[in-house]
């Protein structure tokens, strides 16, 4: 698998930690829809506690990319959404500890509600994976 991180000098710089675009040649693509802060029994994990929600979604994430056969370093695209734009920083503390550069596009939505009140986010990520 090529990836090609595409940084035009024609289109705004990224305005944080993600990359504008990626073009990626082989490999298999991976949907995983977006991943909430449940454990194995369907419980809510850390209620009201954004850094213990955010843990419980990407280890979720991780678990789904390693069914797929893939990890982090595979992931191409990954959507955000957050409920209380506050809740930010916390999440990007957490996410540093399981992305690592150069990162991939993303899109952060802040939200009113998501499908449970409790859930403070919901995460999906895009991948391609050498299988």
């Amino acid at each position: 698998m090529e990836k090609t991180y595409l940084h035009p000098t024609n289109v705004p710089k990224p305005a944080g930690d993600y990359s504008q675009g990626l073009m990626v040649k082989g490999g298999t693509l991976v949907m995983i829809s977006g991943q909430v802060p449940w454990d194995t029994e369907g419980k809510v994990v850390g209620p009201g506690d954004i850094q213990a929600q955010t843990r419980q979604v990407f280890e979720n994430l991780k678990n789904m990319l390693a069914a797929a056969g893939g990890t982090f370093a595979d992931v191409i695209k990954l959507t955000i959404f957050l409920k209380d734009r506050e809740d930010f920083p916390a999440f990007r503390d957490i996410r540093a500890q399981y992305l690592r550069p150069p990162f991939p596009p993303t899109t952060l939505l802040v939200v009113k509600d998501l499908a449970r009140e409790e859930w403070m986010l919901e995460v999906e990520v895009i991948a391609v994976v050498d299988r």
